[in-house]
């Protein structure tokens, strides 16, 4: 896979998910942790009255990122299903 291609899936997984925090992670195939964000981010956001909600959507951002940039052959993995 080539660096554009690599770049270009791990800039869509951190987009979903900082858009919805788990949606990155379910585009790289990783079902448990996109469950995990779907779960605990909302928790944040009202527990915390907003301002932990934000960090999570970072770091769902920055984990769907990393993963994906770590993990090349299976980013974007939902979409080839």
């Amino acid at each position: 896979m080539s660096t554009r291609s690599v770049s270009n899936s791990a800039g869509w997984a951190a987009l979903l998910s900082f858009i919805a925090p788990g949606l990155g992670q379910l585009y790289n195939g990783k079902f448990l942790r996109a469950l995990f964000w779907f779960v605990i981010t909302p928790g944040f956001w009202v527990g915390s009255g907003g301002t932990l909600g934000w960090v999570c959507h970072f770091i769902a951002a920055y984990t769907a990122h990393r993963w994906a940039v770590a993990h090349p052959a299976d980013a974007g993995a939902l979409l080839r299903a």
